[in-house]
């Protein structure tokens, strides 16, 4: 017989004295069980101990399908126990018909990471449960998809699900419905009946101006369509009785209900260009309250805001559609700040602020700080929103999730939004930014030239995931990623950082196949902290820079927490070489340095010239053939799942393959 460790007999419910028959009947069992094996060592008796109190045992609760986009599909899976974080969630799809299943991502499990408030006194705990998205579906279609958990404690409850989602399909407008023809102020040419001048007067019927554009009911209906014909649409808004009914506020205040099949479309007639100039007004199209418009072909400039469609504890609304349209002059392209907002579809759009072109705007004391002339081109909340294929220049920051603070109770989660292909230039804080997301925020495939502050942003994430995947960053001054307000969440993979590399103060972080090419400063080639022992830093590049000063800084927890926010309690590291840091970390093991060419042909920053703007035109992301970084990577299902040649490649391109389009397609 063996010699066993101490068992100490507690109860949460009461005292041992006042005793609490289910735990001493619990112990009893255990004890005898213990006293009857051939050994028990320590770690047998809490192992025993977790199956007889469910600590490690994984409970599975609801699974949650969130709104699928086109391309993409989210979902969530609440649990309780699995205290030692050793249950896994594996995930496969096929599209409806077809007989092979494909493999995806593990869902991500996420559960007691802390999330502190930007100067705010709350503090957020996650709760336990999976989360993960589905990447690279086809829009209209419906895939099967299976989730299986897996828990070598044990799994109590329903531990599979196979459901079938939908993916969105792209707003289009209807066919069908009545056509309303719109031409500007002053027209004299011929006119397509039925016609009317300005835009409130087809949208609410009349004629009238003044006070009195708000008396008849709305003309428009579900499904129908009205085109606006070339020319300038630019009213007097301190004018009384203005012919475009703007008066003082200088809105197109909309208010009708479209729907997903039947959206309400105000598009240009396509015979010329059709330009609504805001008269310096602060917000141009005021869609709060208009649900599955769609807007398409426009231009629109001398305004704060283009399209004003939500604010948080009041309203937003839903399907907002903005889609070849070109705004300048502007300082908001596309905002919500609403809980309530969903399915936003902004594409193939260009959007220009008002920063100065030539210069790379600072902020807050850093050089050359301006006036924040624009702030950021398109921010959103909600859920199920699509913002792709957009050119962005000149503003504070590019494509953005609101900085929202805590989820709002009895409203939806902030979940299932996509961010791709889109092109970003000069912009003084950010490219992106996943700040204030919840779970699966999906930033992907996007190219930024010249930020000032940061490339990705995601301070804070309240559990996520979030995830960088295949984003081109170039000369950044401030860092790569600014992951400061400790968000909780986030994959960062086959990303090309050829900029300074920091990663700071985030829990459940996990990077692999990543590119990161700092310039030639004094800087670290990484530096990072994170709380939470089980964050994961493997098959990375780092560019190889001189021999002097320490190349690697890191912070962790002591081993004797999970999940230590405690930054006294973080151990800190400092070294020369990846060698040295792979060794006394355990991080990077396949993690590799990089020296000589890496890029087809890609100068890097210079260090002595902070505000200097770089053009894209030129610039080859691509690996040279003899790059180290050629098959360094490792697999990631439904990410990389076509590499070419051994392994997949680091960074955003695959060698070989075709290379992405940025910015809005071809019409």
């Amino acid at each position: 017989m063996g010699t066993c460790s101490k068992i100490v007999f507690t109860c949460k419910q009461s005292s041992f004295f006042k005793g609490c028959y289910i735990c001493l009947m619990k112990y009893f069992l255990l004890l005898c069980f213990a006293l009857s094996a051939p050994l028990c060592y320590p770690q047998s008796v809490e192992k025993l101990r977790s199956k007889v109190d469910g600590t490690n045992v994984t409970h599975t609760g609801e699974f949650i399908i969130e709104p699928p986009t086109l391309v993409c599909a989210g979902f969530e899976w609440d649990i309780t126990g699995d205290e030692n974080r050793n249950a896994t969630v594996s995930s496969a799809f096929r599209k409806k018909g077809e007989q092979t299943w494909r493999t995806a991502l593990p869902l991500l499990r996420i559960g007691g990471e802390k999330v502190y408030g930007h100067d705010q006194p709350w503090v957020y705990t996650t709760p336990d449960k999976f989360a993960g998205s589905i990447f690279h579906l086809e829009p209209g279609q419906e895939y099967e998809c299976r989730f299986e958990l897996k828990d070598p404690d044990g799994v109590q409850g329903r531990a599979g699900h196979e459901i079938v989602v939908k993916t969105k399909s792209e707003p289009k407008p209807y066919v069908g419905g009545k056509v309303y023809h719109v031409y500007p102020p002053g027209f004299t040419g011929k006119k397509e009946s039925p016609a009317f001048t300005g835009l409130n007067e087809a949208y609410y019927g009349g004629g009238n101006t003044g006070d009195w554009w708000n008396v008849p009911e709305p003309r428009v209906v579900a499904g129908d369509v009205i085109l606006i014909h070339a020319g300038r649409y630019k009213g007097n808004r301190l004018k009384y009785a203005d012919s475009l009914a703007l008066d003082f506020h200088g809105a197109y205040v909309l208010t009708q209900k479209g729907t997903p099949e039947k959206p309400i479309t105000i598009k240009a007639a396509g015979d010329g260009e059709v330009i609504f100039d805001g008269d310096g007004a602060y917000r141009l199209f005021d869609v709060m309250a208009a649900d599955y418009h769609y807007f398409e072909g426009l231009t629109i400039k001398n305004t704060d805001i283009a399209f004003y469609a939500g604010l948080k504890r009041v309203m937003g609304c839903s399907g907002l559609t903005v889609k070849n349209c070109k705004m300048e002059d502007i300082g908001i392209g596309v905002v919500t700040y609403s809980a309530d907002s969903k399915d936003f579809y902004i594409a193939d759009n260009v959007m220009i602020g008002r920063h100065d072109p030539d210069t790379l705007v600072g902020w807050y004391g850093l050089e050359k700080p301006a006036p924040l002339t624009s702030y950021y081109a398109i921010k959103v909340y909600g859920q199920s929103h699509v913002v792709c294929y957009n050119s962005i220049s000149f503003f504070h920051d590019g494509i953005c999730v609101d900085t929202h603070g805590l989820p709002e109770q009895g409203k939806p989660l902030c979940v299932s939004i996509d961010f791709y292909r889109n092109d970003i230039f000069n912009m003084a804080d950010d490219f992106m930014e996943a700040d204030g997301g919840v779970h699966n925020i999906r930033i992907f495939e996007n190219r930024g030239f010249n930020a000032y502050h940061a490339a990705l942003s995601a301070q804070p994430v309240f559990g996520g995931p979030v995830y960088f995947i295949r984003n081109i960053c170039y000369n950044v001054p401030g860092t790569a990623m600014k992951y400061t307000i400790r968000p909780a969440g986030i994959f960062t993979y086959h990303n090309t950082f050829v900029t300074d590399v920091g990663i700071n103060n985030f829990s459940n972080g996990h990077f692999r196949n990543n590119l990161f090419i700092g310039p030639d400063d004094k800087r670290p080639s990484l530096s990072g902290t994170t709380f939470t022992t089980y964050s994961t830093l493997d098959y990375n590049g780092y560019r190889k820079k001189g021999s002097d000063g320490m190349k690697y800084r890191w912070r962790y927890p002591t081993a004797d927490s999970l999940n230590n926010m405690d930054e006294k309690r973080l151990t800190f590291y400092e070294f020369k070489t990846l060698k040295d840091f792979r060794k006394k970390t355990g991080f990077e093991a396949h993690g590799i340095e990089l020296s000589g060419e890496v890029f087809v042909h890609v100068p890097l920053p210079d260090p002595a010239r902070r505000g200097h703007i770089y053009p894209v035109a030129g610039y080859d992301f691509s690996l040279v053939s003899s790059s180290k970084a050629v098959d360094a990577g490792i697999l990631l299902p439904n990410i990389n799942d076509n590499y070419s040649g051994k392994a997949p490649d680091l960074g955003a391109l695959e060698l070989g393959q075709s290379l992405p389009h940025y910015g809005p397609r071809p019409r």
